[in-house]
């Protein structure tokens, strides 16, 4: 189930959620109140205004009334999750913008160079026999470097964590790709003292056990060097590899 917005356009504070949401493309489904016509406020039913603009259908009065225990709108629903008042359902959603937003830059940069060092170093080696020019390394690195420029300039900037005092799935989705080019020794925290604060951050907030846990396989993955492969499966993802490297 995904995000649901309790709203009565007739209210300044609904209207602010309705536009905000609309203008930075949150998908949501637009789930219509009349507090006019009905009695979420704990009042007597009066004449509906019409004022709504939406293709809305039904009032939906019943179920902001379990959404908000308070009983009122704007409300909000994402899963389990329930929000009510208006100022912590803009921060809730402008959290959210942002984060769409630096998961959309994450797929087109970091994405696109730092899993490319393992396959460089440690698979391509591996199943071709053959280690790949320093060339081709030195290139991928570059592009990460710019790519980690404007992670820290643009997104990270003087904050804790990349949306804000907090950490969120954005660091997540962050520190996990760039423990990749670390587990095959191109430490791409060094030398960046403010990417490596951000990461001692994200460790302590996930928790250090629960961190290297999941690293584990990757901060050892050179020991795959030392595994015997399948001479049929070598065959067969040597060319995959190389053109997921072009």
């Amino acid at each position: 189930m995904g995000l649901e917005l309790y709203l009565d356009l007739l209210s300044q504070p609904c209207r602010s959620i309705y536009i905000f949401a609309r203008s930075n493309n949150i998908p949501f489904e637009f789930k219509h109140v009349e507090l006019f016509k009905d009695s979420v406020l704990g009042k007597k039913p009066a004449a509906g205004s019409g004022a709504e603009q939406p293709r809305a259908g039904p009032s939906n009065s019943d179920g902001a009334g379990k959404v908000s225990l308070l009983k009122k709108v704007p409300a909000l629903k994402d899963g389990d999750f329930t929000l009510a008042e208006c100022t912590a359902i803009l921060l809730y959603l402008s959290r959210k913008a942002r984060v769409d937003e630096y998961l959309s830059w994450h797929h087109t940069n970091i994405r696109a160079n730092a899993p490319k060092t393992m396959w460089i170093k440690v698979l391509i080696p591996l199943f071709t026999g053959q280690p790949l020019p320093s060339e081709k390394l030195q290139e991928v690195m570059e592009g990460l470097s710019t790519s980690l420029k404007q992670f820290e300039e643009r997104f990270l900037q003087d904050k804790a964590f990349i949306i804000g005092s907090e950490i969120s799935l954005a660091d997540l989705v962050a520190i996990v790709e760039l423990m990749q080019p670390v587990g095959v020794g191109c430490d791409v925290f060094e030398d960046r003292p403010r990417l490596r604060e951000w990461r001692r951050r994200v460790e302590d907030a996930v928790g250090k056990e629960l961190f290297f846990q999941a690293h584990e396989m990757i901060l050892n993955i050179k020991e795959l060097s030392n595994i015997q492969i399948d001479p049929q499966l070598k065959e067969q993802l040597a060319p995959v590899l190389m053109k997921m490297l072009k």
